[in-house]
């Protein structure tokens, strides 16, 4: 396929796939009067359906499937053009039939009688798809005689999945030997086209589609079915006392004589008319009281003062201030009476259409198709949803894969485009073409806008690569210093050598597609590399010339620290490129620089006794054996000659021992005195941060 003839196809054309039609069973969600004119296709296997119509009735009666009742339900929106409004929506509610329960209670046992085996209760399968497929009424009461309505749903539906081809720009005619890929024009002809279903019953005629790149949150919802929870079972099972009590005797005694009874309280008259009636008051809030007559029942009574009373009555709405029968409760609240009025219902929105636009503006993406398409029922059709120019080109690249044992030593030959549209490209097939020739397919994942991917759809086994890694510590910064103690940090450094062999007669642009190390950091990559932190991997570009070889060295590097002692040459190492570092801090700059030139009198002295301190090891234990072998000759008067020249060697030894031993003394007095002066002088450097370590810029 040529890219002109592929882009000569304009938006406007639909290719329609019959489906194999099975026995048509009606549409799920039918109106008599309110036709199907917009469609919303989503990615999660719901659509949002809209009809619209004139009604010229009280009523509007929708024939939906069962097993679609409850998602219509919970989904139902209805739009009131007229200025009247929806009262009510009426739906039947399956009820199980108690005489099957009791048909299917095990019987009572008896004389055994040998039958005909009687037919299963339980519903076959045939009778509950049968059941399923059964249409139930939904009835919309209007308060009005005419209606513009406008009624959207959600409802199940088969996905939409989009399909793309890709068109590279190569140079030269079809049937032209292939070039250098790097000369290759850069721009590649995108198409993305959508697939739809339309397996909801019905046929959709000039409806106004739409497919969404996004998932909205969707669930099924069971509204059509009863609900009634479980509720605690309380038992009154008496009482009864479980042991007998043991008896207990007392013996008789003469009884104290009664004490005299007290003198009665005076009773003021109003007070004893109140306690001749066993009424309750309540306070402000509605706090009970019990009344104060021993010998009237306890029965509360929640009552307001008689002034609130007065005041908050009204036509019809006052309580009197008569006592309550024993044994009920009444309270004068008028929060309770402004509770149980009925509650007004939220009104809907007026532009239906306006909901759909939110998404969009949410950051999901939305092909609105610019003109009627007509889908059959039980069909499908494929709708261009773009064709345009983006950036693109066929290149190569090295990305082990487990499932293609091959690419451990093989690149791939890949698509590499950038999404230069408005909207998110959802993951799909993809078809690539280029001079004529159909090259392969490929998945394509979700591609943002203004994001770049990069697709296989085939293997180049003319590329070879070869794989190599080595690891080692590098370089010394000081981190820190404090109490006299210095930390330093170094790189741990990994080199990553990927050798490509080109077998073929062209130039091959190739990436490498690196696994980064965790906490690792590029160091020097080359021009173009792409360090996809989100993925875990660096896509690292290189050019290998025909018949050749090129190697690319992947340089990761991770910081760590560690204490030394002052006196290491990584001390030194760090020190030095700390004071030749021009963002170094001036004060500590100079204190290092101070104590700096006390080490360089410290070390060489150090190293000085060292040596000598070795040296006096070694000549003591020639003496040892100077003196072993004198002993052993002592006797022997024929070894004259051999006994001078050892003696010559012990005196020469003894007398360099002597020299060592003075200048060692020395020696330690001046390193003393030295370290003194040293540790004084670090003690007195504080750095808590180190200086930032300079990144090569890709």
């Amino acid at each position: 396929m040529r890219r002109y003839d592929v882009a000569r196809a304009g938006s406007g054309l639909l290719l329609a796939l019959t489906l194999l039609a099975g026995c048509a069973r009606g549409p799920d969600v039918d109106a008599s009067g309110l036709a199907l004119r917009r469609v919303v296709i989503y990615r999660n296997g719901v659509a949002y359906f809209e009809r619209r119509g004139l009604i010229d009735a009280d009523q509007v009666t929708f024939r939906v499937r069962k097993e679609k009742v409850g998602d219509f339900l919970a989904t139902l929106a209805v739009i009131e053009a007229g200025g009247s409004s929806v009262r009510s929506a009426s739906f039947p509610v399956e009820v199980d039939d108690p005489s099957e329960e009791e048909d299917d209670a095990p019987e009572e046992p008896g004389p055994e009688v040998t039958t005909a085996p009687r037919p299963p209760k339980g519903k076959g399968a045939k009778e509950g798809d049968k059941k399923r497929d059964e249409l139930e009424s939904v009835k919309l009461t209007l308060d009005g005689r005419e209606h513009d309505l406008v009624v959207g749903y959600v409802a199940e539906t088969p996905v939409w999945r989009p399909s793309y081809r890709l068109v590279m720009g190569a140079a030269g005619a079809p049937g032209a030997p292939r070039v250098d890929p790097r000369v290759q024009s850069k721009q590649a002809h995108l198409q993305a086209w959508g697939i739809v279903q339309n397996l909801s019953g019905e046929d959709w005629k000039g409806v106004k589609l739409s497919l969404v790149a996004g998932a909205p949150l969707a669930f099924q919802a069971t509204l059509d079915q009863a609900a009634i929870p479980p509720r605690p079972i309380v038992s009154d099972q008496g009482e009864v006392i479980a042991s007998v009590p043991t008896s207990e005797t007392t013996l008789a005694a003469e009884a104290a004589p009664p004490a005299p009874p007290p003198m009665p309280a005076p009773v003021a008259p109003a007070a004893a008319a109140d306690a001749a009636e066993p009424a309750l008051e309540a306070e402000e809030g509605g706090r009970l009281e019990y009344a104060k007559d021993a010998a009237a029942p306890r029965m509360p009574v929640a009552t307001r003062p008689a002034a609130k009373r007065a005041t908050r009555g009204g036509a019809g709405g006052a309580v009197g201030a008569a006592a309550a029968p024993p044994g009920q409760m009444v309270f004068n609240d008028d929060r309770l009476a402004e509770a149980s009025k009925p509650m007004m219902n939220p009104s809907p929105p007026r532009n239906m259409s306006a909901l759909a636009a939110v998404a969009m503006e949410a950051g999901t993406t939305r092909y609105d198709i610019p003109f009627p398409v007509d889908i059959p029922d039980r069909s499908a059709t494929m709708v261009l949803l773009l064709a345009k120019q983006v950036p693109g080109e066929s290149i190569f690249l090295f990305a082990p894969d487990g499932g293609v044992p091959a690419s451990s030593s093989h690149p791939f030959r890949v698509a590499r485009f950038t999404n230069d549209t408005k909207g998110l490209l959802e993951r799909g097939p993809i078809a690539v073409f280029e001079n004529g020739a159909f090259l392969g397919q490929g998945m394509v994942q979700p591609l943002p806008p203004g994001a770049t991917t990069t697709v296989p759809f085939a293997l180049e086994r003319a590329l070879a690569v070869d794989t190599a890694r080595e690891e080692s510590a590098e370089g010394a910064r000081v981190a820190k210093i404090e109490g006299g103690a210095l930390e330093i940090e170094r790189d741990w450094v990994t080199h990553t050598k990927y050798a490509v062999r080109n077998g073929g007669d062209a130039a091959a642009r190739t990436l490498v597609k690196h696994p980064r190390l965790h906490g690792t950091r590029l160091h020097a990559p080359p021009k173009g590399t792409e360090d996809n932190v989100g993925t875990g991997s660096a896509l690292v570009p290189i050019d290998v010339p025909r018949r050749g070889t090129a190697v690319l060295d992947v340089d990761e590097r991770r910081l760590f620290r560690q204490q030394i002692d002052w006196l290491s040459q990584l001390a030194d190492d760090a020190v030095q490129a700390y004071l030749k570092d021009p963002r170094a801090d001036a004060a500590v700059a100079k204190q290092l620089g101070q104590a700096w030139d006390v080490r360089g009198k410290l070390r060489p002295a150090i190293d000085e006794r060292d040596k000598l301190l070795a040296e006096q090891q070694r000549l003591e234990q020639q003496s040892q054996e100077l003196r072993q072998n004198l002993r052993a000759i002592e006797k022997n008067r024929t070894a004259d000659e051999l006994r001078r020249d050892l003696t010559d060697r012990l005196a020469k030894a003894s007398a360099r021992l002597d020299e060592i031993t003075k200048r060692v003394i020395v020696l330690e007095m001046q390193i003393n005195e030295q370290q003194i002066r040293f540790r004084d002088l670090t003690n007195e450097i504080k750095l808590l941060a180190p200086l930032a370590p300079v990144r090569s810029a890709p």
